[in-house]
């Protein structure tokens, strides 16, 4: 049998599930039903099968460190897996991508791509549909694993499967009759009545065999990708047109197989599927968090930060976050994306990041904002260093709270223990290193006539990030 790799896609947003999920740190870096992250879920499931040399993960640039982050805390193998993705262009480009790095190693693998923000209750069921579907793939097919609907939902693609397919290997794969998108309710019902299946946008395939089809049906994304070794990556995907592979690849192609399976399958995609999939209380509440409830029914209420107390309600999903909170009835979490887009308008910060943000050093907390000044409690990992910069605008601050700083200041480097500070004027080079065991906590006073996150001129950086002199 040919070499196994798997894919995992760690791109789009989930606006379903704001506030909690945010343009930088988004569903899948979440942890929304146990300890790990719905990225970590996914990477934990897939090495079940896959060696970790043999997993490559594809995101944004804007996630790139914090899924390396993520995934090293699983195995270290998984960090060179990692590709980042300059721009957004749907799914397609990202798997061409994956699989043209992965055939330049072995044209002849068998690749798995899977989404990285679902949820799957019974992995040896998922495991075994995998392998049924490698046995297609290996045959030639273009494999997708189909799930077994649980209710007549309007928001997935619907797959009918055809007759049994009749292989060399034994196999549960079926031809496909056809495709169809998001059905309204009554087609959705007659579909789930007829054994179609969801498309949950699994697909197993041979790497030579993609990349024929790419050559037939994409001819100029297949060109792009096969000159990328002599060409810059941001100018190949700004040239590339926005498509997914349902509609790029799969929907095109003649041989196309689908194998049926029930594995308590979710994509948790708004509030309300986190509350269905999750065990409640006997007011049939979900609460996470410091949550205080008093003849509360039927609700979800999650707190990252402070208290949430409710009185006398039902059916409502409370998401309270640090800098924001979402109220709504929830039946009604699907249409949070019409609030998101209005958010987007009015106050677009609050759908980008948290008042907590994640870098590759570490983190930082915005404790107070105002006109002219900014207060940060910013943490750098045991080992970390932020890169050597420079504001135009604005001086700063440091006062250490915990840990051992080391210090560049202008011409000068120094050690600063607890309760010990300097000041940074501006256009002065700086630079904040944890070159200790344990993590570093500094508060950040900044004071200037715009103190904007962009205000950074970058001249050195251990990260790879953009070098701005």
């Amino acid at each position: 049998m040919s070499t196994r790799y798997a894919v995992i896609l760690s791109g789009g947003s989930g606006m379903r599930l704001w506030p909690l999920s945010r343009s930088l740190r988004p569903k899948q870096l979440l942890c929304l039903n146990g300890d790990r992250s719905l990225l970590q879920q996914t990477a934990e499931r897939l090495l079940k099968l896959v060696a970790p040399s043999n997993l490559f993960t594809v995101t944004h640039q804007d996630h790139k460190f914090e899924v390396k982050g993520q995934l090293s805390e699983l195995s270290a193998n998984l960090v060179e897996g990692v590709l980042s993705e300059p721009v957004a262009r749907n799914t397609l480009p990202a798997i061409a991508w994956a699989v043209h790095e992965i055939s330049k190693r072995d044209p002849d693998a068998i690749i798995g791509v899977f989404p990285s923000d679902h949820a799957i209750e019974n992995e040896d069921v998922f495991l075994e549909a995998w392998q049924s579907a490698e046995s297609a793939a290996e045959e030639g097919y273009l494999t997708l694993i189909g799930l077994a609907p649980t209710e007549p939902a309007t928001g997935y693609g619907y797959i009918q499967p055809g007759a049994k397919l009749d292989l060399i290997t034994a196999s549960q794969a079926h031809a496909v009759s056809r495709f169809v998108e998001k059905p309204d309710q009554k087609n959705a019902q007659k579909f789930v009545a007829n054994g179609y299946l969801w498309n949950g946008g699994m697909f197993v395939f041979q790497a030579s065999i993609f990349m024929e089809m790419l050559r037939m049906h994409q001819p100029e994304m297949f060109n792009a990708f096969e000159v990328m070794g002599s060409n810059d990556l941001s100018a190949i995907y700004q040239s590339l047109e926005s498509l997914s592979m349902d509609y790029g690849i799969v929907e095109k192609a003649e041989n196309v197989a689908v194998v049926p399976v029930a594995m308590g399958w979710s994509d948790l995609g708004s509030w309300d599927s986190i509350y269905q999939h999750q065990s409640k209380d006997d007011d049939k509440n979900l609460t996470h968090g410091n949550v205080l409830s008093i003849d509360t029914k039927d609700s979800l209420i999650w707190a990252t930060d402070g208290l949430v107390a409710t009185l006398g309600v039902s059916n409502l999903a409370v998401i309270q976050t640090a800098d924001a909170t979402l109220i709504c009835d929830r039946s009604r979490s699907e249409d949070i994306k019409q609030l998101v887009t209005k958010l987007q308008q009015t106050h677009p910060h609050l759908t980008e990041t948290h008042l907590t943000v994640h870098r590759p050093w570490g983190t930082y907390t915005v404790l107070e904002e105002g006109p002219n000044f900014k207060i940060k409690c910013i943490t750098v990992n045991p080992g970390a260093k932020l890169s050597m910069q420079m504001h135009n605008h604005r001086s700063e601050h440091w006062v250490v709270v915990s840990g051992r700083a080391k210090i560049t200041n202008g011409e000068r480097e120094l050690i600063l223990e607890e309760n010990e500070s300097t000041y940074i004027p501006k256009t002065h080079h700086h630079r904040l290193e944890n070159t200790e065991t344990v993590p570093l906590q500094i508060i950040e006073v900044q004071c200037g006539d715009y103190v904007g996150e962009d205000d950074i001129v970058r001249f050195e950086d251990t990260y790879g990030r953009r070098i701005t002199q």
